[in-house]
């Protein structure tokens, strides 16, 4: 007995459709904000880190913006209270990639 065999089995008035299934993608749309986003350097427990903090829009964007941001530079970082914070000082290219999303960065200590 087959896999389709015992699904009929279980599901007897499911009908199998050969056509594929189409999943529509949407585009996220960030919030392109007034005021700038602070791009800070921090030395935490010794370790340089780059902390990026204020932006206006909704926290489920801010996530996916720090998700693509750790992405793009292949560092390890987290999200909290509203804050991403990146491990390593990467302000430059951080700014750049925020600079090239259409976003005012300002550069904050050193």
């Amino acid at each position: 007995m087959d896999l389709q065999d015992q699904l009929k089995k279980l599901f007897p008035e499911h009908e199998v459709s050969n056509e594929p299934e189409i999943i529509e993608e949407k585009t996220h749309e960030l919030l392109v904000q007034k005021e700038p986003m602070i791009c800070k350097f921090e030395k935490r427990k010794g370790k340089p880190t780059t902390i990026i903090e204020g932006y206006e829009g909704e926290e489920e964007d801010f996530k996916i913006l720090a998700k693509e941001i750790k992405t793009k530079l292949s560092v390890g970082g987290s999200f909290k209270d509203g804050a991403i914070i990146i491990q390593g000082d990467y302000r430059d290219k951080i700014m750049k990639i925020l600079q090239d999303k259409g976003f005012k960065t300002k550069r904050v200590g050193g």
